[in-house]
């Protein structure tokens, strides 16, 4: 009896022994990182002409505090801007908008640049870069031919696309 007990005993541990085994499997994980293109500026500007130099032409007025930021995972890209047609168009006679955006720790800014409503280029040379608080500026100049323009408002598109 006492030999069944030990062969009963034997093989309950073998058994607690088989429960005990681990087991695994394997899982199979796909992943991507897609291009991101990010571009914002910060709040609306108003900018008003409203002096001059006796025989010079008005005096220019810009924008104060303006930023803009960028988040872009690809590399060779650049800033456009341009005025949108919904809004207006291009500017009236004698008027000139100008943008300027600080060039990020990577890129080149092309300076003052004219808008239109053809794009033009503000930033090259942009890759793999997340920045904000990059100063942007806009500018107003009117020829004396201008003569007195109501008030009026242009939207600024800005893009982010691939290029020199």
């Amino acid at each position: 009896m006492n030999a069944g007990r030990i062969v009963a005993a034997i093989a309950l541990l073998a058994g607690a022994a088989n429960v005990a085994t681990a087991q695994t499997t394997t899982q199979t994980v796909t992943f991507a990182v897609n291009a991101i293109n990010r571009i914002s500026v910060s709040g609306p500007a108003s900018l008003t002409i409203n002096s001059a130099t006796a025989g010079s032409a008005p005096t220019s007025a810009s924008t104060a505090g303006l930023t803009w930021a960028i988040t872009t995972n690809q590399s060779n890209q650049k800033v456009t801007a341009e005025l949108t047609a919904a809004s207006g168009g291009n500017m009236p006679s004698g008027l000139t908008l100008n943008a300027t955006l600080a060039a990020p720790s990577v890129g080149t800014s092309d300076g003052a640049v004219s808008l239109s409503t053809t794009p033009v280029r503000l930033i090259s040379g942009l890759t793999q870069v997340a920045q904000s608080g990059m100063a942007l500026t806009l500018s107003l100049d009117a020829t004396v031919a201008a003569g007195v323009v109501a008030s009026a408002t242009r939207d600024i598109l800005y893009t982010v696309t691939t290029g020199p």
